[in-house]
């Protein structure tokens, strides 16, 4: 009878034991599992909203871009908390889709984000979102003294603003203000010079 209690004493002890062991296992096995389905649910969102990488650019590499442009350009400056940018991207793009459909000099529509530093990470999933189908950069610059004159001497930085510029005709046209459809139109036919 010693030998059958002694048995479940130690039976009971290796269940303790293992009860034990069992709790920092659970944790850990736990700890894992909600990185890799944290790891998984990263990955495929990201790969979903078709996220991609916004360049950063500095004013220099604006102006380069500008100055070697072989077609029309419409250079749109914006920023996520700027609701008269968003309300005129979309017709902006529609328009420069109409007008590429039927005219064989294109234009490019470059979207230059001036959002702070801070809100650079959420600009890529802002754009998705908004479906914005043009190329979309972020200007990688603090100083709108600096960087406004290199754009247009009289921008006093107030967004949205447009630049629209065709260097085979020397045409160049800068407005700081939410431009109505018509006007874009306008300002594109100009561009083209389709007037």
């Amino acid at each position: 009878m010693k030998e059958t209690m002694s048995n479940r004493q130690g039976a009971i002890s290796n269940k303790v034991y293992n009860a034990q062991l069992s709790i920092p296992m659970a944790i850990g096995i736990t700890i894992q599992l909600g990185l890799l389905i944290l790891a998984f649910v990263t990955f495929f969102s990201c790969k979903e909203a078709g996220s991609r990488a916004i360049p950063k650019w500095k004013i220099t590499d604006l102006e380069e871009y500008i100055s070697k442009s072989e077609t029309p350009i419409v250079v749109n400056f914006w920023a996520t908390y700027c609701i008269p940018c968003l309300k005129e991207i979309p017709y902006f793009e529609e328009t420069i889709k109409k007008y590429n459909a039927k005219n064989e000099k294109g234009v490019q529509l470059l979207l230059v984000s001036l959002d702070f530093k801070e809100e650079y990470n959420k600009i890529s999933g802002f754009a998705n979102k908004r479906k914005f189908s043009s190329p979309v950069v972020w200007l990688d610059e603090t100083n709108a003294d600096y960087f406004c004159p290199k754009i247009d001497a009289k921008w006093s930085g107030v967004m949205p603003a447009t630049l629209f510029i065709n260097n085979k005709k020397g045409h160049r046209s800068f407005f700081e203000e939410e431009m109505p459809k018509e006007k874009f139109e306008s300002e594109i036919k100009k561009l083209l010079n389709d007037q």
